[in-house]
């Protein structure tokens, strides 16, 4: 799946002359975390998110500086906090440094993105300009239009199967883990050495398409002392 799949087309947006009343307006009645800064050719500047507004003179929650960062610090960093945290356009007070993607990313590399940088939304461009955005809540819809197409109802025991063993097979703990299927309700059978397993199995076994129950046989022998935990 590509970024282009998922992404919000067109975007809200606004511009670094709005001043951040308006901007924090707009956030709240478009119910957003975060808006996209863009100049008037519709270049990408900055994103502006409810975390530049955490900190404010008007709240009482202006960052205190210890004296000795004070010490370490240049004037004209503490001239660039000053601005952040004083600032009433959004020019002002956006982020300038923003991670980015584009439309033909695949998915993976997108939440890789996401994870590493710890940011809720990518904006997309493309030849330099914002043609889109995708956020957390787009990973949660796309998640929940593949689940809800899953066909549902009696499948074919043997295929259900199949796909249980394929699944354990890929995973490092699934080797001892033998599988039954009869009209549509799994037995998960074998011994397991980390009761942590049991769980993991029952989850690959709930994520096959098809399957109507889980039944948890597995016997589990706690490594250290031999002690036979049977179902």
């Amino acid at each position: 799946m590509f970024v282009e799949a998922i992404m919000s087309s067109p975007v809200i947006s606004v511009q670094p002359t709005m001043s951040i009343q308006d901007a924090a307006r707009l956030m709240l009645a478009r119910g957003v975390s975060g808006l996209p800064v863009v100049s008037e050719n519709g270049s990408l500047v900055g994103m502006v998110s409810e975390g530049d507004f955490l900190r404010r003179p008007e709240l009482g929650t202006e960052p205190k500086r210890s004296w000795w960062l004070e010490w370490l610090s240049t004037e004209g960093s503490a001239a660039d906090d000053y601005v952040h945290v004083h600032g009433r356009k959004v020019g002002e007070v956006m982020s300038r440094d923003v991670v980015t993607t584009r439309k033909n990313a695949a998915l993976d590399e997108a939440v890789g993105l996401m994870v590493r940088h710890h940011v809720k939304r990518l904006p997309v461009l493309e030849n330099g300009k914002l043609v889109g955005i995708v956020a957390r809540s787009d990973l949660l819809r796309a998640m929940l239009r593949i689940l809800s197409s899953e066909p549902r109802g009696v499948s074919d025991d043997e295929r259900i199967r199949a796909d249980i063993e394929a699944e354990l097979a890929r995973q490092t703990w699934g080797g001892l883990v033998r599988v039954r299927v009869t009209g549509g309700v799994v037995e998960l059978r074998g011994t397991i050495f980390d009761d942590r397993i049991r769980a993991a199995t029952q989850v690959a076994a709930e994520n096959v398409a098809g399957v109507k129950a889980v039944k948890d046989e597995l016997v589990y022998v706690e490594p250290l002392s031999g002690l036979v935990i049977l179902p």
